[in-house]
């Protein structure tokens, strides 16, 4: 699976490996070109409503179980037919806190401190993968960094990180309650261009401090050099439920 992954870096952020286990149920796993990942919501999410887009049987189905092998089962909601997405249900959250240097943070980051709000604290939380959060004071800002791979990579190696999620609430379109870009280096890329367990990280933080109420919300995401993606949130028995739909690029058979 890995030597497979790794003959698609740079196309593609990360491979999806997707097995039958039953008529409602696969068992789904995710490699970078670097490493086994823990967890992708992007790659659930692409996975998942191609599936169910081709599947009549599945497309019958209201919910639909995926095995993971890091994160447990896990639930897909079908809402093709209603809304053309899918929601995946997010793992359960750890809130790891920081302690961090804010400093260290910002030359890891390529910013200036001044660039990083105090409003919100910066913070760690685990909803699939380790993610450090950080609040950038201005839109502008946000969209515009563009930090150093290797030495972000490093700094999310010595600390422990999966990825690095940036936000501002300042957003391009009124309707959405954010902007985000996440960062992921130790996968074998800069910048994943929308992330499921990124922004389910950061709607847990949200709901943590009071700047989320948990209805239906649109979070964009993407950095000033491409059109910002968009990922669905709401909260739902306790569980935050992240979704989109995807796009088919290529399709064919793969010869190994």
């Amino acid at each position: 699976m890995l030597s497979i992954a790794k003959q698609h870096k740079g196309f593609v952020s990360e491979v999806i490996y997707c097995v039958p286990k039953s008529q409602s149920a696969f068992g789904l796993a995710y490699y970078s070109s670097e490493c086994e990942v823990d967890f992708c919501g992007h790659g659930t999410i692409a996975c998942m409503y191609s599936l169910i887009k081709e599947a009549p049987d599945l497309l019958k189905q209201k919910e639909i179980k995926i095995y993971t092998n890091k994160k447990g089962v896990l639930t897909v909601i079908n809402e093709v037919e209603t809304q053309d997405a899918v929601y995946i249900t997010a793992p359960i959250p750890k809130f790891i806190g920081s302690e961090i240097n804010t400093g260290k943070i910002a030359k890891s980051m390529a910013l200036n401190v001044n660039q990083i709000s105090t409003a919100h604290p910066i913070e760690i939380i685990d909803a699939g993968l380790r993610t450090l959060i950080i609040p950038i004071v201005a839109l502008n800002d946000e969209i515009s960094i563009f930090p150093n791979e290797m030495i972000l990579k490093n700094f999310c190696l010595e600390c422990e990180l999966d990825i690095v999620l940036i936000y501002s609430l300042e957003t391009a379109n009124p309707h959405n309650i954010a902007h985000t870009r996440v960062f992921a280096p130790k996968f074998g890329y800069l910048e994943d261009p929308a992330t499921g367990s990124g922004n389910s990280a950061f709607g847990y933080y949200m709901l943590k401090h009071d700047m989320w109420k948990g209805t239906p919300a649109i979070i964009e995401q993407g950095g000033v050099d491409r059109v910002f993606n968009s990922v669905n949130l709401l909260y739902r028995d306790n569980n935050i439920l992240f979704g989109g739909k995807a796009t088919t690029r290529i399709k064919g058979t793969y010869y190994l």
